[in-house]
């Protein structure tokens, strides 16, 4: 997309023509173009008469710098860091909206797939099915790649489902989330399986403590840096390893500025979206995180997703 001081222009090639004149309306005042039959003076006049032209160094590869470089002789770029994303930090009411709608599908498929399981159950099955149900019921698509992550697999944060099969004691890891008019949710819950361990008790009530503490100091205006400092401590006199960030935003995108980190200056506004998503990986063993999709407020947060954090341990006669 192109907004130069005469036209607003969006480029794309042959495939997408007739679905972007299908989105596009008269009053847009929005000219599509097949990039196939554009040429470099095209580009020389679309450009012609502005100062400098920016591009996102995030997602602009060397090859297509030099192609505007050199092919099209764009010669006044100039990079931005994150411009687009920082002007998508706070929400309007119809991006809420189908956050909601997204966050509503994805405990709905929850509660479903704590019914669908069964032993001897894999972990793609199980994925599938999440999957699935989100489809069929509402989900244009998936936010990100849904996880499903079982015994020692639940140790790793990022885990791919695999053809592992669901046994006695055994401790399932969820993290998944829809899309919905574009915008994602994002949810992680714990699952046990027949009983749960003294060990993994005490793990979960810690990561749940550090939810709950998390949760309870977002709100608007509220510095990143300085909130996240004791919790951070938490953890160091546990001895557990901080192995990610405790949130992120979210919206367009699953993973969105700012990211809740010491490492952020950054204050907290009304109506952003984000996540927050402690968790304590033992390596071989077992892994918990507790997530939720959050909206903060003038006066703290609330969650989007509202599935039960309780212990849940699901208990079948047939093992």
């Amino acid at each position: 997309m192109l907004l130069t001081p005469k036209d607003n222009i969006f480029i794309t090639d042959s495939r997408y023509i007739e679905a972007v004149n299908s989105y596009l309306t008269l009053d847009q005042e929005i000219a599509a173009f097949d990039l196939r039959g554009l040429s470099k003076y095209d580009y020389e006049s679309y450009f012609a008469g502005c100062n400098s032209v920016g591009f996102e160094e995030g997602y602009v590869t060397y090859e297509m710098y030099k192609s505007y470089l050199i092919t099209y002789r764009v010669d006044n770029l100039v990079e931005t860091e994150h411009l687009i994303e920082i002007n998508r930090f706070v929400k309007d009411e119809e991006e809420i909206d189908n956050c909601k709608k997204a966050c509503l599908i994805t405990d709905k498929a929850f509660e479903h797939i704590k019914e669908y399981i069964r032993p001897g159950q894999t972990e793609k099955e199980i994925a599938l099915e999440l999957e699935r149900y989100m489809k069929m019921n509402g989900a244009e698509s998936l936010a990100f790649d849904t996880i499903v992550a079982s015994g020692p697999n639940s140790s790793m944060p990022h885990a791919i489902p695999t053809d592992r099969k669901i046994e006695e004691k055994d401790i399932i890891q969820f993290d998944f989330g829809c899309k919905v008019n574009g915008y994602c949710s994002d949810f992680s819950r714990v699952l046990f399986i027949g009983e749960i361990t003294d060990e993994e008790e005490k793990v979960y009530q810690f990561v749940l403590k550090e939810y709950n503490f998390i949760s309870e100091r977002l709100k608007d205006g509220i510095n990143i840096k300085e909130t996240l400092k004791e919790a951070e401590e938490h953890y160091k006199e546990e001895n557990y390893e901080l192995l990610h960030s405790f949130g992120h935003n979210l919206g367009l995108d699953i993973h969105e500025e700012p990211v809740l980190s010491t490492r952020y200056e950054t204050k907290l506004k009304k109506n952003m979206l984000l996540t927050v998503e402690p968790g304590v990986y033992i390596p071989g063993k077992f892994g918990i995180r507790i997530e939720d999709t959050i909206l903060i407020n003038k006066d703290g947060s609330n969650s989007l997703t509202k599935s039960a954090k309780a212990i849940t341990v699901l208990k079948y006669n047939n093992f």
